[in-house]
């Protein structure tokens, strides 16, 4: 059973940075993407960022450009979103997830369906 653990959330002050950790029990070898997705209350789950796996191409939604980053260590099968310059709109559950064997071009666009298993979610808290 495959298996996702989110890490690194908290409460921040606007400005302020957080480092997300996903703890995967998939093989990160193999070409998949890697995402991050967050769901503000009230609103649907939208994707932030992802990561192709085989080849480590990554791809972010436009708020988060310039502030956030995302990258895979496959020795120790974990993926990690480094958040800066954060604001309330960046407040939510982080959820990490993982597609099964795709093309890294099925990354891009950060489509929840593509991604077939998904962590818990850690909170992630901006105050303004």
């Amino acid at each position: 059973q495959v298996q996702l653990v989110e890490s690194g959330g908290g409460s921040v002050q606007a400005g302020g940075s957080l480092r997300l950790s996903c703890a995967a029990s998939v093989y990160t070898y193999s070409g998949r993407c890697m995402g991050w997705f967050r769901q503000a209350p009230g609103k649907e789950r939208e994707g932030v960022a992802s990561i192709y796996t085989r080849h480590g191409s990554t791809y972010y939604v436009d708020s988060v450009k310039g502030r956030f980053t995302i990258s895979l260590d496959k020795d120790k099968n974990a993926v990690y979103l480094e958040m800066s310059s954060l604001n309330a709109e960046d407040t939510g559950m982080y959820y990490c997830a993982a597609s099964g064997a795709m093309p890294s071009v099925m990354c891009e666009d950060l489509t929840l369906s593509r991604y077939n298993v998904w962590g818990q979610g850690t909170q992630v808290t901006v105050s303004s």
